[in-house]
Parts: C-alpha cells; sequence; structure tokens
C-alpha cells in the first residue's frame, strides 16, 4: 500500500471548493478587529478569539515594534539554552502575580503548552482523567503520554456524577490527573470547577485547566475560571494561550514554583523548541497591561457575547446557551452549515463553521464570537444577516 494513497483519496475539502462552499484559510488582508477586509471587500468579524480587541490596539502594536528593535526578530535558540531574554522571565513573573500563582512557565504556542505538561508529568503507572470535550491539544498531549505508558480514560462531558464514577475505579495508589477545558472551545460552556474539585480531593488527583477561552472572559478581572469560582488556591495547575485575550502567540502554564520547575527542565516541548519570539512577549505584556489597567473591557466582551445570544435567541435561533464569549447557533447538517456559512459571507458576516466530525451530527454549527470592541452598530448588522439568512434557509 502507496503511503500517499490517503492524500489522493481525499477529496472533500475539494469538492467543498468546488461548490463554491469552502470557508477555511480564507486570507485577511487588513484586521481593524471588528471589520476584516478578505477578497478585497470589508466583512464584519463574528469569528475572531481576539475577545478584548487588543490585536489592533496601538500600544500592544508599539511595543512589538520598539521588541524588534531592540532584541530583533527571533532567539534563535530554546528558552534552556540562548533562547531566554528578559522578557521571557519578565512576562513569567508578571502572569504569576497576576494569577496569583507561585511561578509561570512559557511555551512557543498554547498547543505546544498541553504537549509540554501532560506527558512530562503523567508518566508510568499515573492516569489521566480527560473530558471527552477536552481542546485537541489536550487530546494529543494524553495519546503522547499513553505513548510513553502513561494511562487516560475519558468522562462525559462536563459530567461530574461520569467522572467520578470512572476515577472511583482507578487503583488508588496512582498518580491522577484530572483534565479539563475552563471554558470548553466549541460550545463555550465552563466547566463545573466546584464539583470537579471535589471529586479532586476526594480520590487524591491533580487538577490542570485549559484556560485558552477563559482568560480575559471569566474570573475577577479576567483571571480564568479558577477565579470565577473563587477557588485559585484550590486549582493545581491552570494553562492557556497567548493568542487570544493576549493578542499574541505563545502559551503558558502557572501553578505552584516546585511543579513548573520541575517541567521547565524536563518538558522536551520546551527544551528542543525555539522561544517565543520578542514581538510576542512584549505585545503580550503590553495586553496584560491593558488587561490590568482596564478590567472593564472583560464586562464589555460579556455584554457584547449576552447581546448577540439573547437577539440570536429572541429571532427563533437554536443557540447553545452560555455567559461566555463564544455564541453557537446550531443549524444541524453539513450541507446547511456550507450554506449559511457562504450567505452570511457574502453577505458581510464573517463566522466559524463547524462541521462533523468536528462536531456530532445533527450539531452542526456557526460558532460566532464576540469582541470587547464590537459596537452596537456591529452587532446588530450580525443578528440582522442572521436573520435574514436563516428565513432564506427555512431555520426561522
Amino acid at each position: 500500500m502507496d503511503l500517499f494513497k490517503k492524500c489522493h483519496d481525499f477529496t472533500r475539502a475539494d469538492d467543498i471548493k468546488a461548490l463554491g462552499l469552502y470557508p477555511y484559510f480564507r486570507p485577511i488582508q487588513e484586521n481593524e478587529g471588528p471589520v476584516v477586509q478578505i477578497e478585497g471587500k470589508k466583512v464584519v468579524m463574528a469569528g475572531s478569539n481576539n475577545y478584548l480587541g487588543l490585536t489592533a490596539h496601538p500600544r500592544v502594536k508599539e511595543a512589538a515594534i520598539k521588541a524588534v528593535e531592540k532584541y530583533g526578530t527571533g532567539c534563535s535558540g530554546s528558552r534552556y539554552l540562548t533562547g531566554t531574554i528578559d522578557l521571557h522571565v519578565e512576562l513569567e513573573e508578571r502572569m504569576a502575580k497576576f494569577f496569583k500563582k507561585e511561578a509561570c512557565l512559557l511555551f512557543s504556542t498554547g498547543f505546544q503548552t498541553a504537549l509540554g505538561v501532560i506527558p512530562t508529568l503523567a508518566q508510568r503507572g499515573d492516569y489521566i482523567v480527560s473530558d471527552r470535550d477536552n481542546h485537541a491539544c489536550i487530546v494529543s498531549a494524553n495519546l503522547m503520554a499513553k505513548g510513553a505508558t502513561a494511562e487516560f480514560v475519558r468522562y462525559k462531558h462536563n459530567n461530574m456524577d461520569d467522572l467520578e464514577r470512572v476515577i472511583s475505579r482507578l487503583p488508588e495508589e496512582a498518580g491522577k490527573l484530572i483534565v479539563s477545558d475552563g471554558v470548553f472551545s466549541t460550545g463555550g460552556e465552563i466547566v463545573d470547577l466546584p464539583r470537579l474539585n471535589e471529586i479532586a480531593k476526594k480520590y487524591g488527583a491533580r487538577i490542570l485547566i485549559d484556560d485558552a477561552h477563559s482568560v480575559g472572559v471569566i474570573g475577577e478581572g479576567g483571571r480564568g475560571t479558577a477565579s470565577e469560582f473563587d477557588l485559585v488556591d484550590e486549582i493545581d495547575m491552570t494553562m492557556g494561550t497567548f493568542s487570544k485575550t493576549f493578542a499574541s502567540l505563545g502559551g503558558f502554564v502557572y501553578g505552584s514554583e516546585r511543579v513548573i520547575n520541575y517541567i521547565k527542565h524536563h518538558a522536551p516541548a520546551l527544551i528542543f523548541s525555539a522561544s517565543p519570539t520578542p514581538a510576542s512577549v512584549a505585545s503580550a505584556l503590553a495586553a496584560l497591561d491593558i488587561l490590568e489597567e482596564q478590567p472593564e473591557l472583560v464586562t464589555r466582551l460579556i455584554r457584547n457575547a449576552s447581546k448577540a445570544r439573547n437577539d440570536l435567541k429572541a429571532a427563533g435561533f437554536n443557540v447553545v446557551d452560555g455567559r461566555t464569549g463564544i455564541v453557537p447557533v446550531i443549524v444541524g447538517s453539513d450541507e446547511v452549515a456550507f450554506k449559511m456559512w457562504r450567505m452570511l459571507y457574502d453577505s458581510g458576516v464573517f463566522v466559524n463553521v463547524f462541521i462533523s466530525p468536528g462536531v456530532p451530527e445533527g450539531r452542526q454549527m456557526m460558532r460566532t464570537s464576540y469582541m470587547a470592541s464590537h459596537e452596537d452598530e456591529h452587532l446588530d448588522y450580525i443578528v440582522d444577516t442572521f436573520k435574514k439568512v436563516g428565513s432564506e434557509l427555512g431555520l426561522i
């Protein structure tokens, strides 16, 4: 069998392209935050994870420019060797202080953070206990750990009764790590962290929460899931990314100094990867400054998402309920999803389309997400366009 046969047999993307409905890899030519330019036309962005709208903030852009002027474009090495600059250390210290933990460690991407943390901690005889709907980076990390002789088991999505059923069957003497998204990236639901924490304590497990979609969105001043539930001192580790609220690129994990120190000296994903670039780190530092100075941006984000959620529900759409920046609209099939995406796009609104098998059959969706920088005129245009397209497709 030719190794490349599956590549030549894969035609699904080509078929969708031939219909003019392909929604992926669309190059953005200009980015103003709420409005972007794609293929020469302005569209209202309703699919970005730029939650606080800081990617176009003058202070964030200026910080990146100054960092390039001082440090150059890259660090030319791993953090372990020649790739650490003082900005890395400053950001780690600032992040630890902001999240009220002892230490923080930077990685080059958010995806890489999971690959660096989970297999490094979960080894022979240990168990990873993972929510079925966790992000792909966690799934990949779980598989990597399993390949290194750790075991992993899954429980039903955000179902704490099933979590307890699963974890109660594991060997009492085994090390256990419960891993969950804080805000789930597809549906925008928040993990039932109080109950998860109770179960972890009962069965002697440690906790790792992925706050990629939580930081800048929930919790005191945008401090994430543990803060949202007043459990900062209870949750062992939290990881996240700089590519959303922090308007940059990279990943981080924070927790106790001893654990972070161990990961720092044992994680291949850190030791053998080039470090985050000076511009990325400086941008994240500037975004952190703004978040600390202007916590009202978090309030504005949630207000905007709530307005869109309520207006879409009032129009008759099947909207997944929640209280985060993610507002999914269920449309029910791949065919309808692709058609609706194209009609929204042609009408000047960009959203993310989620199809099977990325979501269960019948749960195909337009995943919309919102920013603090959206104005009411943008939100009204998004909702009005949804209503027009939804009516044409018979969804409302």
